[in-house]
């Protein structure tokens, strides 16, 4: 079957919401077993858990901070006793930042989002990565973001952190293509997830994301279905020759407008 995920095993981190629980179901959907990791949101954990399984799928739950290698090492170890050698890697797991201007940016904030969205990219690859090598093939993905297309006003931490997860990602490519691992990039632009009603209240004042439909490009604000599925074509068999590369999901937004990069949690 095209596009099918039979036999695969996949760690999704930040697992629970948004866009990690997407690609979470998409890829159970699609055959894959899904080890669903979290660091706080037990309850959302087990609702997508619930959802893949009353759906036909299999999927885990493996609590980690993923800032900390030792609790990286911990999940690793959860997820494969439970389902497997991981051949997917989803790193999704990430923080939006306080959109304040370089000078009035807390210290503490960006070694806070740079080892949640970057460094904990790095401990799960290095972790995950030995062990796809002798396999037919293995898949990373990493979660970036729009603002990398022009790195706007009042958002250094988050726009550093995605261009260092975006080095990192590249960075791998080049090295893993040998081994049949292929390594890319999804960076998406505003969507509907908990982060997104929060900058839009923030920066414009909408309280219901849908009132953006219309003015929208193709009609909708962007799903998280619909970055899973960007995801879910990249590490399928659809996907021969495509690595190292970067695909924005963004319909061309943020080439004109960056405020509303931030928002792919």
């Amino acid at each position: 079957m095209t596009g099918s995920l039979e036999g695969r095993n996949a760690l999704v981190s930040g697992g629970s919401r948004g866009i990690g629980k997407a690609i979470a179901l998409r890829l159970a959907k699609q055959g894959a077993a899904v080890g669903i990791n979290y660091r706080r949101d037990e309850d959302a954990a087990f609702r997508t858990l619930e959802e893949i399984e009353s759906a036909g799928g299999k999927a885990v739950v493996c609590q980690a901070d993923v800032r900390v290698f030792e609790q990286c090492a911990e999940l690793v170890d959860c997820v494969r006793q439970r389902i497997g050698v991981i051949d997917i890697l989803i790193n999704n797991a990430g923080v939006a930042s306080r959109g304040m201007s370089v000078v009035d940016t807390d210290p503490e904030e960006l070694p806070h989002v740079l080892y949640s969205n970057a460094i904990s990219a790095a401990y799960l690859s290095k972790l995950v990565v030995p062990g796809m090598r002798s396999l037919d093939r293995g898949d990373v993905i990493a979660i970036s973001a729009s603002v990398t297309r022009g790195y706007g006003a009042q958002g250094a931490p988050v726009n550093m952190a995605k261009a260092a997860l975006e080095a990192f990602a590249f960075t791998l490519a080049a090295e893993e293509r040998q081994y049949g691992i292929r390594v890319n990039v999804v960076a998406p632009g505003l969507v509907e997830t908990e982060s997104g009603r929060r900058l839009v209240r923030a920066t414009a004042g909408i309280r219901d994301m849908r009132e953006l439909d219309a003015s929208s490009p193709f009609g909708a604000v962007c799903q998280p279905s619909d970055v899973a599925k960007v995801v879910h074509f990249l590490v399928s068999d659809d996907n021969k020759y495509i690595s190292g590369e970067r695909i924005y999901c963004d319909a061309g937004v943020s080439r004109r407008d960056s405020r509303f990069g931030n928002s792919s949690r």
